[in-house]
């Protein structure tokens, strides 16, 4: 596993290897102040300073070698500008010639991300690349947002059969002894008394993946009250509306939401953020059995509200709902939960873009700004009551499927919205988390896809000390 603190360092003056920056602006005149021999050796090489295109420019001796990469702004460095170089490059240490590097620390350690649990021997050339920098302030708060999203990447790469409820129980667990939280956890004849529509997706699985609802409570009484909810279907079958082969693949990412909020619930903590926080994870299996819930069924809610089955694959929603009214019970100022919801929001906006939902326009506003600062970004959609029609059922207070095909992201968001409190500022993400391709920094999988963003937001929000 990636010690991440060793990945980058406090610039002492040790020796390094220089990376040289440049974009097409300034490399005419970088070129220039270079060697004839390196001149040579890129000219050789026809090179050009397009996006990560990187070269070895050897010294005057063995070891005297640096590297130089092309950047989209060198006066304006993104997340993601050395993430491609940093896997690459030999074991050692490096320093960025005559500047520092900012938020491409983030990338720098987010690429050498790797996910090797089940492989039997370790990949060759996995060795540390340092990066040093004069700012020691920006080290630790870095440090931990790349444990979180390796902690995201983590959770969602490992296969359902060791990520059910249980397994996500254990991670809340260490994660709230870590930082003294209190973990609460509600199963069995409980969780079907209390929470029954987590307990009707989650009853036909094996008893070693019943369902639960897991819950951390951290932080002192008198700060703001802030809940995190998250989505924790450890694999969705589909239950009897049973999913294709091919559309079952990747469902061991379905307790991607449940990733996102424990990840967060472990910066908040982490980093001392003075609120007092409620970390809610719906917890089961969307199984085939015997005692599978059916389409057709009705469901009593916790809230009380009915719910009318039409579809057993539109499961997110309704353990979401148990879980928004038990948050909602201890009258948070911030409801905040994180889901794999629709495939619609997936043909809307692609796998890159988190669709945000918010019924509070500055909160939506800070959270878009919050992915704008991280390099991770959000698309913020309509939450649009035109469409709550949709929802209506001839037998109960709603249905958890909309009677059409069109607009299932924002119906699927209006559904929760029933669960959220009136006077409470509530924002959701209907993310994918996973990368069907890699791109620099974000391997293959596994995808912390609007946590930085919310955390920025949190960060805006709540922590004083960011306000001097």
């Amino acid at each position: 596993m990636t010690d991440y603190s060793d990945l980058i360092q406090p610039d002492k003056g040790q020796d390094a290897r220089t990376i040289h920056l440049v974009d097409k602006k300034s490399y005419d005149d970088w070129l220039k102040s270079r060697s004839a021999r390196e001149r040579a050796v890129l000219a050789a090489m026809r090179y050009k300073p397009d996006g990560y295109a990187h070269a070895i420019l050897s010294g005057d001796d063995a070891e005297s070698w640096s590297v130089v990469t092309a950047v989209a702004n060198v006066d304006n460095l993104s997340a993601w500008c050395l993430a491609k170089i940093a896997p690459l490059l030999p074991e050692g240490r490096y320093r960025l010639d005559g500047r520092q590097p900012g938020k491409a620390l983030f990338g720098w350690m987010s690429g050498q991300y790797r996910f090797d649990a089940y492989r039997s021997k370790e990949k060759a050339g996995s060795g540390p690349r340092v990066l040093l920098t004069a700012d020691v302030g920006a080290i630790a708060p870095m440090v931990a947002e790349m444990r979180a999203t390796a902690l995201v990447r983590d959770l969602v790469n490992t296969p359902g059969a060791d990520m059910g409820p249980a397994e996500l129980e254990k991670v809340a667990e260490r994660i709230a002894k870590a930082h003294g939280g209190k973990l609460t956890v509600t199963k069995g004849e409980a969780l079907e008394q209390g929470y029954p529509m987590i307990h009707a997706v989650g009853r036909a699985a094996a008893k070693h993946h019943a369902p639960r609802l897991i819950e951390i409570h951290w932080g002192k009484a008198d700060h703001p009250r802030v809940a995190l909810i998250g989505k924790g279907i450890s694999f969705d079958s589909g239950g009897l509306d049973i999913k294709p082969a091919s559309g079952m693949r990747l469902m061991k990412k379905d307790m991607g939401g449940a990733a996102h909020v424990l990840a967060l619930a472990q910066l908040v903590m982490e980093s001392g953020l003075p609120v007092r926080l409620h970390c809610l994870v719906a917890a089961a299996e969307n199984a085939i059995s015997g005692d599978a819930f059916r389409p057709g069924d009705v469901l009593k809610s916790r809230k009380g509200l009915t719910v009318e089955i039409g579809n057993t694959d539109a499961e997110g929603r309704l353990v979401l709902g148990d879980a928004l009214t038990k948050a909602s019970e201890e009258e948070p100022e911030l409801l905040v939960d994180f889901a794999t919801l629709t495939g619609a929001a997936r043909v809307a906006l692609g796998p890159d873009l988190p669709a945000l939902y918010a019924n509070d326009d500055a909160l939506a506003d800070a959270l878009l700004a919050g992915g704008i600062d991280r390099d991770d970004p959000l698309w913020r959609m309509p939450l649009w009551d035109g469409y709550a029609d949709l929802l209506e059922t001839d037998i109960a207070d709603l249905g958890n499927a909309g009677s059409s095909s069109f607009a299932g992201s924002i119906t699927a968001a209006l559904f929760l919205k029933r669960f959220v409190p009136d006077g409470a500022a509530w924002a959701h993400f209907d993310t994918f988390a996973w990368r069907p391709s890699a791109k620099p920094g974000r391997s293959k999988g596994g995808a912390a896809l609007g946590l930085r963003a919310a955390w920025a937001m949190l960060q805006a929000r709540y922590d004083r000390r960011a306000k001097g």
